[in-house]
């Protein structure tokens, strides 16, 4: 299993970034896909999750600012985030929900 993120960068407040990860290693169309982030100096937190039918959720934090999309041909899961602000400023990780691994993650600043 293996996941590659990328998109990341020094952002302004109220800026918009959009992330990428391009997953293998698993049978994709059927995976649940997540994002997390873990902003400095803290423990990782979940951000969204995408089911196969497309069914999404989000946490309290980043909802109706980030949205979560995925293309199955490409084996590839998006985060979409508008509005940033000081506190979106962590390492963004993609996963399957079933598995333990990690990528390297990219890293969004969000600062003026």
């Amino acid at each position: 299993v293996q996941y590659v993120e990328s998109g990341g960068g020094l952002v302004q407040p109220g800026g918009s970034l959009r992330l990428s990860c391009a997953a293998s290693g698993f049978p994709f169309t059927s995976a649940i896909m997540t994002w997390h982030r873990q902003p400095p100096g803290k423990a990782r937190e979940w951000v969204a999750t995408m089911f196969p039918a497309g069914r999404t959720f989000y946490s309290d934090s980043v909802k109706g600012r980030f949205t979560i999309e995925r293309d199955d041909d490409q084996h590839t899961v998006f985060l979409q985030m508008d509005n940033l602000v000081p506190d979106d400023t962590a390492v963004y990780y993609c996963q399957e929900a079933n598995t333990p691994t990690w990528g390297q993650g990219t890293q969004v600043t969000v600062a003026s």
